[in-house]
């Protein structure tokens, strides 16, 4: 996982990544998560290990000291993995992001302040090359890529299904989320951090805002509405188009968007209904069905870079 800015905030928050990793562990270098006095984002694996570093990012955090801790896993800590981690543990906030680019290169606590030659090179090649930098610990220094979100996806309707939507899509990397409905009132009070909310009312007016490779999810409390979005989204460059609804729906939404002058193969790539039939109606459970398919659409599209490559 890479440095997502977006989620450091003002207030400082205690930042826990994995800097290093030997033998079986629960989750890679680079893994994060964040933990304020009373709050918890993202997860560096879970159980004893879990809870331990969170005790000691809130101890951090009070102290404003940053500390580097190599955790054997096993009898110690009750966990059956075997392997050891080592814990970086850091205060952040926007101030001390200053002015990061490609990557963020620090020294670890209690080294020099002088950057080695080995990770100006790395900073250098990131620039140059533009591919990502492995997380990692070189020549004493904490090494990580900044992540800017690869895929934006738009959100329309903030109703029931849609929070479920989001709610399981905002802790994951690499999206640029987009949340559209008609007012500030249809939202939640309380919206993660890097999701970005877009009003108008009119939200179809908002279609324009999208880029050509924006992924849609169109399920908003009006039929008329959904088809005048998914009328918009159709007339300019996509790179998905799910629909929420069921086999009816889309017979009456193939026959007006034809009629509205689309084409058949431009009708073809709106997909309806969205998710898992199987997994039933319930928002949490087309949340998760809609999650699963677009996660599977980035592996698949991962997997053919690497073909291609």
């Amino acid at each position: 996982m890479s440095f997502q800015v977006e989620k450091i905030g003002e207030i400082p928050i205690a930042r826990v990544v994995v800097a290093a990793a030997q033998g079986s562990v629960p989750r890679e270098v680079g893994a994060t998560m964040l933990v304020g006095p009373d709050t918890v984002d993202g997860t560096i694996g879970g159980g004893a290990l879990e809870h331990q570093a969170i005790d000691r990012a809130r101890h951090v955090l009070r102290t404003r000291r940053d500390q580097i801790d190599r955790m054997p896993l096993g009898p110690g800590l009750g966990q059956c993995c075997g392997g050891a981690v080592t814990l970086l543990t850091e205060v952040w906030d926007k101030a001390r992001l200053g002015d990061v680019t490609d990557l963020v290169a620090r020294p670890l606590p209690g080294q020099s302040a002088g950057m080695p030659l080995s990770v100006k090179r790395a900073i250098a090649q990131a620039r140059n090359s533009g591919v990502l930098h492995a997380p990692g610990i070189l020549d004493g220094w904490m090494v990580e890529p900044v992540l800017r979100p690869g895929r934006e996806i738009w959100v329309w309707g903030a109703g029931h299904v849609g929070r479920a939507l989001i709610g399981a899509l905002a802790p994951l990397p690499d999206l640029r989320l987009r949340w559209a409905d008609s007012g500030k009132d249809r939202f939640p009070k309380d919206i993660s951090v890097g999701v970005e909310t877009v009003i108008a009312a009119n939200p179809a007016d908002l279609v324009t805002l999208s880029g050509p490779d924006a992924e849609h999810v169109v399920l908003t409390y009006s039929h008329a509405l959904d088809l005048e979005i998914c009328h918009r989204v159709l007339g300019r460059p996509f790179r998905s188009l799910g629909l929420i609804g069921s086999a009816t729906k889309r017979a009456r939404f193939r026959s007006r968007l034809h009629a509205l002058g689309h084409t058949r193969a431009q009708i073809e790539r709106m997909d309806c209904p969205i998710g898992d039939p199987a997994l039933g109606k319930h928002p949490q459970a087309i949340a998760l069905g809609v999650a699963t398919r677009l996660l599977c659409a980035q592996v698949s599209g991962a997997k053919a870079m690497d073909k291609r490559a």
